[in-house]
């Protein structure tokens, strides 16, 4: 009996010290220490995040510069976009681009081009939100929604493709709402499950090539979205009813959302296609949640 304990115990000690320092077939060495937090995930790196002048695509913008990458961000607010721009490494790029206009997309793509020469991930993160009832959504405003979260984003990863080596990741901001029914959010509600479901189409297109496509799907978070509620004191009190009615009685942190984006265009993830990541303080998972 001791002497199988003993073989056994030298089966788990090799098989960790095999885990803890070893060579995938992705060529990287994965080197883990228990308890330590290692930076530089994304040395080497080019990524791109679009709508990366606010909210959680500046987190993600300052946390993948953080961790070593070379930046590229886009948004509409020029003034927005160059002080997101001070605060990355000086070997940032911010360009002014509407995702939803495919010459805007070209010109961007040419920049970075000229000044990166390639990409290695896109954090497809700009969006637009109108919170009105079904019988209140008029045309412009619909088409104004499918344009930035739908159509933008199918043609942000479209013409990406050229510059996207293989090994690359392209994420795809969702959200809970693909699952949930919220009221006042039938426009972009629809575009995230329709998201979601394109990176399950995507992903069977592009894992040939080396290119994993997945999404995450953020639970309420609290940025300047709350903004777009008629009065500042509507905002604020959306907001209180999130929280409360959250398992975890409160709001996401962007920075929260920006992690788990790291780890989504890092080599840790090299296995991971077609997923979506819930982050939603246990909103979708937990029953009983009314909201």
């Amino acid at each position: 009996m001791s002497s199988s304990k003993s073989r056994s115990s030298k089966f788990f000690s090799a098989a960790f010290r095999c885990l803890s320092t070893s060579k995938w077939a992705d060529g990287h060495t994965h080197v883990q220490s228990k308890g330590v937090t290692t930076m530089g995930r994304l040395t080497g790196k080019n990524i791109l995040i679009t709508g990366g002048n606010s909210g959680i695509g500046l987190a993600a913008a300052q946390e993948f510069d953080r961790e070593g990458a070379r930046v590229a961000i886009c948004g509409l607010n020029e003034g927005s976009l160059q002080a997101a721009k001070e605060t990355l490494g000086a070997g940032s790029l911010a360009v002014r681009a509407d995702v939803s206009n495919l010459a805007d997309l070209d010109t961007m793509y040419a920049t970075i081009k000229r000044e990166f020469g390639h990409l290695d991930g896109v954090f497809v993160n700009a969006g637009y939100s109108e919170f009105l009832l079904f019988e209140d959504v008029t045309e412009q405003s619909f088409d104004r929604v499918i344009a930035v979260n739908l159509k933008g984003a199918y043609f942000t990863i479209q013409k990406a493709l050229p510059l996207l080596r293989q090994g690359s990741s392209v994420i795809i901001n969702a959200s809970v709402g693909a699952r949930k029914g919220w009221p006042t959010t039938s426009t972009v509600s629809t575009c995230k499950a329709a998201v979601v479901h394109l990176a399950h189409i995507l992903s069977a297109e592009l894992v040939d090539r080396g290119i994993r496509v997945n999404t995450l799907s953020p639970g309420p978070t609290d940025t300047a979205m709350f903004g777009r509620f008629p009065g500042e004191e509507q905002g604020e009190a959306v907001k209180g009813v999130l929280r409360a009615n959250n398992p975890s009685k409160r709001l996401a942190d962007p920075l929260e959302i920006a992690k788990l984006a790291v780890y989504l265009a890092s080599d840790d993830s090299v296995y991971v296609v077609g997923a979506d990541f819930l982050i939603d303080g246990g909103a979708t998972a937990i029953s009983g949640v009314g909201v």
